[in-house]
């Protein structure tokens, strides 16, 4: 499958599930349950044109965005390289928002489950896509570790990516046994992220410092 084929599934997926929704409507309350706490209960709510739009929307406007990302970055050529995990990053992306939305509407049509840990389990899906992406994407100026150090050096990019790739991993599968601990599920998937966020940042920080050179592609130019 080709970049036109993976993003037209994407766009499939996000169809899909304002479909879903627009079937449902008739029978959806006017004001539907849209956010949940820590403990699963309902505690926000929208207007049911709004909630049914809110979702789709932005998944749409996202893939418009990621379809665009690739023509304005001035390293754009090389996104070449890692075009099908980018590709499959944004159909996994498209496929979480419109799980999401779909949660919504069944949860507001009277389907009983726990809406936080549906989305906790999700999102730890998505933080494992999140990690091989990271496993293939080259320097660029829209995706990935982009830090001053990471930008300036291949060297560090890449090894930066390569433990950023390990902890997002990691981060997903703790989030996965973090939902056999009910209320406290959240910290499970919130301090593996905040986590992998600070070490990789520190970490191209170090990597820069230590590495012979550093950086030089930059300053010859």
């Amino acid at each position: 499958m080709n970049t036109r084929g993976r993003f037209g599934l994407a766009g499939l997926l996000v169809a899909a599930s304002a479909v879903v929704g627009l079937v449902a409507a008739p029978d959806l309350p006017a004001r539907m349950a849209t956010h949940w706490n820590a403990a699963g209960v309902p505690d926000g709510t929208m207007p049911r044109t709004v909630a049914l739009v809110f979702l789709p929307a932005i998944a749409a406007g996202l893939l418009g965005l990621f379809a665009l990302l690739p023509r304005i970055d001035p390293l754009g050529g090389n996104v070449a390289a890692f075009r099908p995990a980018y590709d499959g990053f944004v159909v996994a992306l498209s496929a979480f928002l419109a799980a999401l939305h779909v949660g919504i509407v069944a949860f507001n049509l009277g389907y009983v489950f726990d809406f936080t840990l549906f989305v906790l389990a999700a999102v730890a899906g998505l933080f494992y896509c999140v990690g091989l992406l990271l496993e293939h994407v080259e320097r660029n100026w829209f995706v990935g570790v982009r830090t001053p150090w990471t930008l300036s050096d291949e060297r560090v990019w890449d090894r930066t990516h390569a433990l950023a790739a390990r902890l997002f991993k990691l981060s997903a599968l703790v989030a996965v046994v973090g939902l056999a601990f009910g209320d406290y599920a959240i910290y499970f998937l919130l301090v593996p992220a905040l986590g992998t966020a600070v070490v990789t940042v520190a970490y191209s920080y170090v990597l820069y410092a230590r590495l012979p050179d550093a950086g030089g592609e930059v300053a010859a130019r």
